[in-house]
């Protein structure tokens, strides 16, 4: 009985081990991928942010000196 479910055992482990790496190397491509995706798409965002912040001040440059 122990020898069975030793045999079992080693037979789930190589059974593991061999379907396991496949899954993880396409796991760690769609990692990759995905933050590559989000690092442009973050980028876009700051650019768009810094230009909309440069807008802002140079208006509130030009309502200060009409104040003035």
């Amino acid at each position: 009985m122990k020898k069975t479910i030793a045999l079992f055992a080693i037979i789930g482990l190589i059974a593991t081990s061999a379907c396991g790496n496949k899954e993880v190397q396409e796991t760690e491509t769609m990692v990759e991928e995905s933050t590559e995706v989000v690092v442009e798409e973050s980028m876009e965002i700051i650019e768009e942010t810094t230009d909309s912040t440069e807008v802002i001040i140079e208006e509130t440059v030009e309502v200060i000196e009409e104040v003035k």
